[in-house]
């Protein structure tokens, strides 16, 4: 029998196989409490993102070169979307924020392989205060599951890999 290794190696890092997106968790802990305000239970996931603002400095005299010098980094928005239940925490957590604006979380995006165990990233979100809370679009002709919309503003953003992280 032949054997095949099909993973290229560029330098010591071996080529790895990317990660699906369909099997991750959501945890959320509000600064003022200590069990998880939510965990879990999104179906969809997305604003993950960092972005960094480029400075261009051009040297009198050299035409052919600028200078480019890292600036501010800013963070996009978190869209977490969920099949509504009877469950009123994101609307709660909406509501205290109005009573206290300074009322902040903390929030984790973890990946899992494909056996839903294996934990293969943890995004960590600090600061996170909740920006649109949004009830589902009802339609009786549809017959369609209810989803309702939820929306963080996050203040950083951290990509720690494999397992571990603040909940666990």
């Amino acid at each position: 029998m032949i054997s095949i290794d099909a993973s290229i190696s560029i330098g010591s890092q071996p080529n790895t196989t990317p990660f699906t997106a369909f099997n991750f968790a959501v945890e959320i802990v509000r600064d003022d409490a200590s069990d998880r305000l939510v965990a879990g239970s999104f179906s969809e996931c997305d604003g993950l993102e960092m972005t960094m603002e480029v400075k261009t400095i051009r040297e009198g005299g050299s035409n052919a070169r600028q200078i480019r010098l890292a600036g501010p980094a800013s963070f996009g928005n978190l869209t977490l979307k969920r099949g509504m239940t009877a469950s009123t925490d994101l609307w709660q957590w909406f509501a205290d924020t109005l009573d206290n604006p300074a009322l902040r979380a903390s929030g984790e995006v973890v990946v899992f392989a494909p056996d839903g165990i294996t934990e293969r990233a943890r995004f960590i979100l600090t600061r996170c205060l909740p920006i649109k809370v949004k009830a589902p679009p009802l339609n009786a002709k549809d017959g369609l599951v209810a989803i309702e919309e939820l929306q963080l503003a996050y203040e950083t953003l951290r990509l720690k890999p494999a397992s571990g992280g603040l909940f666990g």
